[in-house]
């Protein structure tokens, strides 16, 4: 999941990254995504035109219960 921009690592995750990650469908990621976007818990995430980004860190800790 490491792509290189510029570079560096991406500091951030899309949606397809979540959904391989959780092991869960395209639309379910999606609806966890903008529920989590909504409700501004248990991470951050960013939202730019119709899309998502979800910063890697914050949702690192969270994954690993920190």
């Amino acid at each position: 999941m490491k792509e290189k921009f510029e570079g560096r690592d991406s500091m951030v995750y899309d949606l397809a990254d979540i959904q391989r990650m959780l092991k869960i469908g395209r639309t379910a990621s999606y609806d966890f995504i903008a529920k989590v976007y909504k409700e501004g818990n248990p991470f951050p995430v960013l939202r730019v035109g119709s899309m998502y980004r979800i910063p890697k860190e914050k949702f690192d800790m969270w994954l690993s219960g920190k």
